[in-house]
Formats: structure tokens, sequence, C-alpha cells
């Protein structure tokens, strides 16, 4: 029978095919079938060997969680694995930072600042469009509001080639403060963005300022790919260079990095990745008093991304506060949206009360948390209560005050103390106060 079935498919070929040998017209169906089989063995081979490597890459990951678990001198986290494997990881030089994946307060211990009672500046672009070039902004190229799927929020695009990003008010930045932001380098991120503190020539004040060094002094921080970079300028005759740089823990590229950089005096430190990444003791010129800033990158093809850029005071006298006046608002104790998870980098601020506290064993405190009125008012209410307890559990875990010590309250958007209507003023009423029992 498959002779017959074979005699009559060669038949078939021979009335539609004319003109072609049998040969010709059997041995090239073969060839398109011993092609496409080729192709699915390689396509085969190629997933294997793809499966091989990921198997590979994760036994080296492993290898190296292992090691840096045996290491308990330095303080750390890999924030992209599992809690266990996260409590088995320690050291400086971690994976990128996983979205969502919870921090370790523990591990920050190394932020040593405190952020002050007063915000100078917030910019979250809120009231910003999708699509639109932030209000307040101006520049020399373009750029755009978004959203992205690794990060809550809107962040500001500065998608133009060489471009310059200007706040375009004045900022009256005192002697001590903090500048924080987030940051999402996009995958060709090499050199880097430039943030810019200047002192502005008001014999030459420009809202859009694109020299090379703006302002009468003024310093550079460079965020590169591969670490960390301040250059203190003067524009006086005599005016030299005041170089700082490192190389620890840089920002990782297409991940949102907190970058926090404490102002004092003529000190500059920067922290990143729950480590002081950069402390130059003297690197502004004495002399400077900054008041404007700006960003701008240098990556021909690199376009990164800002978000939640805040400016405050630095080092709040948190004993006269609370013992004195009985009353202590902090701005240096922050969650994720909408939740009461206290970030990592609130390490400072807790280390900072829990010190007040225990050189005081007498004073209770309530522990008070506020939100802004965006949302619904009784999920509002419903957050702050949590945050607060959440604060009240940090302290008596963590830091050893004891729990009959503090009662908590939840305040929602009842108490603001400032309109809630722009971004700043937001930020203002989102806040945790300690109150003197």
């Amino acid at each position: 029978m498959k002779i017959l079935y074979f005699i009559a498919f060669v038949a078939m070929l021979s009335v539609i095919l004319p003109g072609q040998t049998i040969d010709a017209q059997i041995v090239k169906p073969k060839e398109v079938v011993r092609e496409q089989g080729t192709n699915r063995i390689n396509n085969k081979i190629e997933e294997g060997v793809d499966e091989g490597f990921n198997k590979i890459e994760e036994g080296i990951g492993n290898l190296f969680k292992k090691k840096k678990g045996q290491s308990t001198d330095e303080e750390g986290e890999d924030e992209g694995n599992s809690p266990a494997e996260r409590d088995e990881m320690e050291g400086d030089e971690r994976p990128a930072t996983a979205t969502g994946s919870k921090q370790k307060l523990e591990s920050y211990t190394q932020y040593d600042f405190v952020p002050g009672d007063k915000i100078l500046f917030f910019d979250d672009f809120s009231q910003d469009a999708i699509g639109d070039f932030p209000a307040l902004w101006t520049s020399n190229s373009s750029g755009e509001i978004k959203t992205v799927n690794i990060a809550p929020g809107k962040w500001f695009h500065m998608n133009g080639e060489d471009g310059v990003y200007c706040y375009t008010k004045t900022v009256n930045f005192p002697d001590n403060f903090i500048i924080e932001f987030d940051i999402i380098p996009d995958a060709e991120y090499s050199y880097g963005m430039r943030l810019t503190l200047y002192e502005e020539d008001p014999e030459n004040a420009r809202e859009m300022n694109d020299d090379l060094f703006p302002g009468k002094s003024g310093m550079h921080i460079t965020v590169k790919k591969d670490g960390w970079e301040t250059k203190g300028y003067s524009n006086n005759p005599n005016g030299e260079w005041i170089n700082g740089q490192a190389s620890k823990n840089p920002v990782v590229t297409e991940q949102p990095n907190h970058v926090i950089i404490w102002i004092q005096k003529r000190r500059v430190r920067i922290y990143h990745q729950g480590v002081k990444a950069l402390d130059v003791p003297t690197g502004i010129y004495a002399h400077t008093r900054f008041n404007r800033f700006l960003f701008s990158g240098y990556d021909t093809y690199s376009w990164p991304m800002i978000a939640n850029l805040k400016i405050t005071t630095a080092a709040p006298d948190t004993r006269s506060k609370l013992i004195t006046e009985g009353r202590l608002i902090t701005y240096g104790i922050t969650f994720d949206v909408n939740k009461a998870d206290i970030k990592a980098e609130s390490y400072g601020a807790l280390n900072d009360i829990a010190t007040v506290l225990k050189e005081n064993p007498a004073v209770n405190v309530k522990i008070v948390g506020h939100t802004d009125s965006d949302g619904d008012d009784a999920l509002n209410l419903d957050l702050s209560r949590r945050r607060a307890e959440s604060v009240k559990s940090e302290l008596a875990s963590k830091f050893g005050i004891d729990a009959s010590r503090m009662q908590t309250e939840g305040a929602g958007e009842n108490n603001p103390v400032a309109p809630n209507d722009t971004p700043v003023n937001k930020a203002m009423n989102r806040r945790v106060e300690f109150v003197k029992l």
C-alpha cells in the first residue's frame, strides 16, 4: 500500500511540474524538510545554551551571595533578591535595586545625616501634565513629563541632546542643607548627569543659564556610571577648581536610584545605596552663597529621568525641639507611596530621636502621623495611623526604646501646616510629629 501511495505521489508531481525531473521534484521537498528540521534543532540548541548560561549565571550569583553572607565588616543589602537571600548578603557592592522590594532599615547605619524641619524646595512634577515640559523649569533643549513602569509618580525626562535644565526661581540655601532626588539613568548612561549649585551674578542674572561655569561661583556634582565627581569653582580671576571624586556605589542604570547630597558649609557628602559614597571636607569656595541650581547632561546619547527633588535644612536641634519646646516635626522619616513601610534612608532621623529619648528616660511621647489631602479622607486617616505605629515599632525593635513610653495617633489630612495647593506645601503636610507628654 505504501508503494502505491508513493507511485501516486510521483505521478502527481509529474503532472503539476512538467519539464522537471522526478529526481528534482522529490529531492527539493526533502531539502526543505531537512532545512526546517535543521533550523528547529539549531533553535533548540540555542534555547539550551541560553538556559545553560542562565543556570551558570544563577549559580555564580548564588556563590557570590554565599561569599558576601560570610562577611560582617560592612553593611548593605541586595534589594533585588528574596528576603532570605538579602539577609545573607552584605557589603557595598550590591546589584541593581528591584522595584517593589522591601528595604531593611538596619542596613543604612552609615546614613548619619538628619533632614531639618523646614522644606526649602520640593518638586515631584505632580502639577504637570504627562507629555508637557514642567512649568517651573526652562531649557535650551527638549524634555517632557512621563510615567515609567518600574517606579511610581511622574518623571522629568531630560531627553534633549546636551541640554541644560534650569529651575526658574531662586532658592535661599542656608549654610547647612540637604538635597535629594531620584534618578533613572538610561542604558547608554556613561559620563552622567551634572547637578550644578551656584551663586547667581546679580549683574548678569539669567533665568536660563547655559554657561559651563554659571554665576559668580558654584559647584558641579556629576553623577557618573562609575562613580561621583565634585568640582567647586570660582569665576574670579584667580579662581581654580576644587576637585573631589570617588567610585563607591555608583548609580545603577535602568533602575531608580535615590541620591542624597549633604552640604555643610564647605563640606560635601554624597549618600547612595545605604552608604556614604563621597566625603569632600573642603569642596566649595568659602565665599559661595548658593541661590540657583540646574541639571545638565554631557552624554550625547543619554537621557536620564529625575523625580522627587527635595531640598531641606539639615541638622535640626532635636533635643531642644522635643524636650524644651515639647514638639518635634520631622521630614526625615519617609514611607513608600500609600504604604506604612519606612524607607531605609530614615535611619538617621530615627537614630537622632532615639538618642534624645535614651538620654531623657523620663520623657514619654506621642507619635502623630500626617498626610496631605490627596485621596480619600478615611484612607488617609488609616494610613497616618499605620505610619505612626510603624515608627513606634521601629524605635522599639531597632533602637531599644520602651514601647510603653510611646503612644500613636493618626491625624490624616486634618491638621495641615500649609495649604494643599502645591507640591511643596503637600510635602510639608506629609510629616511625622513627636509630642512630649
